[in-house]
């Protein structure tokens, strides 16, 4: 097999940021970057030339964790400050902000549907949410050490989790229970996350390597020494067959998940790699890093079944040379077993538009939704303000009914 590569090319720059980027993510129509620092801030990039980012201060101390929502028009951030935010990513930058744990809060991650969310936490506690009202649902407690991270699988009946304590579990989310742990000996895993069938995890390990399980046989399908540095976030292609990987010895590299070998080392961040991720079509991925840099690159698959790809820079900070850098290399396995292939969400929904779905009602309607999604969460700020407010009324009248009693009980003495 021969892999095409296109000459990088440096479009735009984000920086905004004054610390390390901490987590990444793409909304679904591809249209913003949500980003998250030590600086405590969350950033919303738009794609779009000409158009500002938005900057959202609210999170008292380093924001570790950002997520979009399924529609696009929610995202939400965990913070070393025990909070978690849901924020509307417009200029106006409202927010709903709950206590999840009782210590940092690692990672928050919405499920499939958008009616749920997921935190991980130093607490060594995974909770889930309702996004609406944000209502406590139930936590999960077998975790020993902090709890770095945790996904809801595809189909949303699994969570995956990943601790300092060694482990990698697997949660069945209707029965609450551990269905199965994976070890870790050399390491912990930074980071996990499920294939986009749903069979198979990655994980990203302190011990350099990034090994993938098959959640059914429970059996390590592949293992990858590729990099020289701690392995800190991966992100999965939405077809299945690659898997991006960021590490703290300044590279990215590009796994082929059929092959079972390393296709390209991505050179560009100065300093360790924290966070990347693909976007929703697979189209282009993002990464950050402890240089305060937030990388955009550009993907281009030339087969019908994404064997080839090659890699463009969109929008970067540049290596000294001012370009990102490529080069292609070999990698170590334990096994060659192939992974399943997945059409990419994208793809289908392209699709779905050619079966005569007109452009501008698709635009109109996706419109209509942001507004929706808007209003609930506007109606949500609403009724916490109610809330809020009954609770002080109601604390006034117990006052005043506590005066009353001790005037009476005076008088009668």
């Amino acid at each position: 097999m021969t892999s095409a590569l296109s000459d990088p090319t440096l479009e735009r720059h984000f920086k905004g940021h004054r610390d390390t980027v901490t987590s990444v993510d793409f909304s679904c129509n591809m249209k913003q970057i949500a980003t998250g620092s030590v600086d405590s801030r969350v950033m919303i990039w738009n794609m779009k030339p000409q158009m500002r980012a938005y900057r959202f201060d609210g999170h008292k101390d380093a924001v570790i964790s950002v997520h979009f929502s399924p529609s696009g028009h929610l995202v939400a951030s965990a913070s070393r400050d025990k909070t978690v935010r849901l924020w509307v990513p417009s200029m106006k930058a409202e927010s709903t902000v709950f206590r999840a744990h009782t210590a940092t809060v690692r990672s928050v991650n919405f499920s499939g549907d958008g009616q749920t969310l997921v935190t991980a936490s130093d607490d060594k506690t995974i909770k889930v949410w309702t996004t609406h009202r944000q209502k406590f649902l139930f936590s999960l407690n077998q975790h020993i050490n902090w709890v770095r991270c945790a996904k809801f699988s595809p189909d949303d009946r699994l969570i995956v989790s990943s601790s300092d304590d060694k482990t990698i579990k697997l949660w069945d989310k209707n029965s609450r229970e551990c269905i199965h742990s994976f070890y870790e000996h050399a390491g912990y895993a930074n980071y996990v996350d499920f294939h986009p069938s749903g069979t198979c995890i990655a994980a990203a390990s302190t011990d350099n390597s990034v090994k993938v399980w098959d959640i059914r046989s429970h059996k390590m399908l592949q293992h990858y020494k590729v990099h020289s540095g701690v392995v800190n976030s991966l992100s999965f292609h939405p077809a299945g067959n690659f898997l991006i990987t960021a590490s703290s010895d300044s590279t990215m590299k590009v796994l082929d998940l059929v092959e079972g070998k390393l296709l390209y080392t991505l050179h560009g961040h100065q300093g360790p790699v924290t966070c990347v991720a693909f976007s929703r079509t697979g189209e282009y991925f993002s990464s950050g890093g402890s240089d305060e840099q937030v990388m955009d690159s550009q993907t281009a698959a030339h087969t019908q079944s994404y064997r080839q790809i090659g890699i463009q820079s969109r929008a970067s900070h540049s290596n000294a040379n001012g370009s990102l850098s490529i080069s292609s290399s070999t990698a170590h396995q334990t096994q060659t077993q192939s992974l399943p292939q997945h059409s990419p969400q994208g793809q289908a929904q392209s699709q779905a538009s050619d079966g005569g779905v007109p452009p501008g009602l698709a635009n109109t309607l996706e419109h209509i939704i942001g507004q929706l999604d808007i209003l609930t969460q506007t109606v949500s700020i609403l009724e916490q303000r109610l809330t809020l407010t009954e609770d002080k009324l109601k604390e006034c009248l117990e006052n005043q009914m506590e005066i009353g009693l001790h005037l009476q009980r005076s008088e009668e003495a």
